[in-house]
């Protein structure tokens, strides 16, 4: 299948898993008596209030046309989408300029590197595309786990926060946070539908791990350039981390995430304690 028509046959079933998850009420229509056949909004429905004829509907949902601009605009405000989403709609629908495709070998950019190693007290990690890890520091391996022991084609955070214990463990509200490293992912994977790593990641997962399939078949999506984790770590207690991305100016396809805690909390004291439980040395790919 070509880019194009993946593209557009993701742009419906995308459509149609928003529309199943808003109520007619919360979309402003009237309650309608009686016993609804289906859940969420209607394909009529979702024309109406968008102001374009229900055949129009149907066939992009069908993946038998594309969007025009002020349609996308109309289904964005209609389905109550939030900007991420926004995004991934436009993006599907070929109105956002997309990133090159690249699929040669990533390497972490040296001035990242660098960065890293500077880095002695806080947390932070390398991701490239489909959320590998590409370089760490040893604040990152004390906080997560040792990423130096996983072969280098599972060093994916995607795949540690699904199927490995230790890292799944860490989080106080694993579904949240697994839902939203999945919501990530899926807005990575328009930019490349046809990665066949990206092909082989989610096959694999979807396999595995039923709530990975699952959640994968929700297709939602999100953006998100910061945020705060909630830990349990097991040997300095919980943790409340904020984290964001520096992206590579150099790369953007490669990003650095760090996790600080807010000075005089806890969390920051507890986090200086794994500091200094920390050997100096950095262990790199």
């Amino acid at each position: 299948m070509s880019s194009s028509n993946g593209h557009v046959s993701e742009l419906g079933a995308f459509l149609k898993a928003r529309r199943t998850e808003l109520s007619p009420a919360e979309a402003g229509l009237p309650g309608s008596a009686g016993r609804r056949r289906v859940k969420g909004l209607r394909r009529e429905e979702v024309a109406l209030l968008a102001s374009i004829s229900p055949d129009y509907y149907t066939r992009l949902e069908q993946g038998r046309r594309r969007a025009s601009e002020p349609v996308l605009d109309a289904l964005a405000r209609v389905l109550r989408l939030d900007d991420g989403e926004r995004a991934y709609l436009l993006e599907l629908s070929g109105r956002d300029t997309a990133r090159p495709r690249r699929r040669t070998s990533q390497k972490v950019r040296p001035q990242l590197r660098r960065l890293l190693d500077d880095l002695s007290t806080t947390p932070a990690v390398v991701l490239g595309r489909r959320t590998d890890i590409l370089a760490w520091n040893a604040m990152a391996s004390a906080l997560f786990i040792d990423f130096a022991r996983i072969p280098e084609r599972d060093r994916n955070f995607v795949r540690l926060i699904f199927r490995e214990p230790a890292v799944r463990a860490l989080y106080a509200d694993w579904e949240w946070a697994a839902r939203m490293t999945l919501a990530q992912l899926r807005m990575e994977a328009v930019r490349d539908p046809e990665d066949p790593r990206l092909t082989e990641l989610v096959g694999e997962l979807s396999v595995q791990d039923p709530d990975f399939r699952r959640w994968w078949g929700t297709h939602r999506v999100a953006a998100q350039r910061s945020g705060t984790k909630v830990l349990d770590h097991p040997v300095v207690g919980p943790l409340t981390l904020d984290w964001s991305f520096l992206t590579s100016t150099d790369d953007p396809d490669q990003q650095l995430i760090t996790l600080t805690a807010e000075p005089g909390t806890t969390s920051h004291d507890r986090l200086r304690t794994l500091a200094s439980r920390t050997s100096g040395a950095h262990d790199r790919p």
